[in-house]
């Protein structure tokens, strides 16, 4: 899995459910389907009129899911800013070629009233709970350093006992003298934290 193949599953999924953070900080989620994919960043359409246009503007972060007929889940966290005034045209006549329902929506020059969005900041999560062990990845687009998640065994506290991988659903602990997560197929379950007689797990 890498980031490409997760904005080509996204794009297959179709209607992205995209939550907006409002002027009270909360979450706002709506769905958008008029997006439009390229390899370093994401565009989509809306009316200027909307309460998701004021939203984006106070506070740009958005977050979306997608989840695939094989059980995969895909995470997109990102920055939403209008696309460059010189641009807009372009964007909206891409995204109503290659969404044609669009035309019934806002027919003609009603299409005036829309306004792109650029997405960009963007990080993946994959999680695949279709196979054995199940498995996770965090990709930027950018090529930015992602924040790592889950847990972590500290080897100079870990005792060697196994308890963490007797409670680990996937099985994902490497056994040895010390004991290591295996973050690419770890659930982040807490299991392992909550059973370590030496307090030797760490949350990330």
């Amino acid at each position: 899995m890498d980031a490409q193949t997760c904005l080509q599953k996204m794009k297959l999924a179709g209607t992205l459910a995209l939550a907006t953070v409002d002027t009270d900080g909360s979450p706002q989620i709506r769905c958008v389907s008029a997006v439009h994919y390229e390899p370093d960043a994401i565009y989509f359409f809306t009316a200027r009129g909307k309460e998701m246009v004021r939203q984006l503007e106070a506070d740009g972060r958005i977050q979306t899911m997608v989840h695939t007929r094989f059980n995969e889940m895909i995470r997109m966290s990102g920055t939403a800013t209008p696309a460059a005034e010189a641009e807009q045209a372009k964007w909206i006549d891409t995204i109503f070629a290659e969404q044609p329902y669009l035309a019934n929506v806002y027919p003609g020059d009603t299409r005036e009233i829309g306004i792109v969005f650029e997405v960009r900041d963007i990080t993946l999560d994959y999680f695949n709970l279709g196979v054995h062990p199940i498995e996770r990845a965090v990709f930027s687009l950018d090529k930015a350093p992602v924040k790592a998640r889950g847990y972590r065994i500290d080897p100079n506290a870990c005792i060697g006992c196994g308890t963490c991988l007797a409670h680990c659903p996937q099985k994902c602990i490497a056994a040895g003298d010390t004991y290591r997560i295996e973050p690419e197929h770890c659930l982040h379950c807490g299991a392992c934290f909550e059973n370590c007689p030496a307090g030797a797990v760490e949350r990330l």
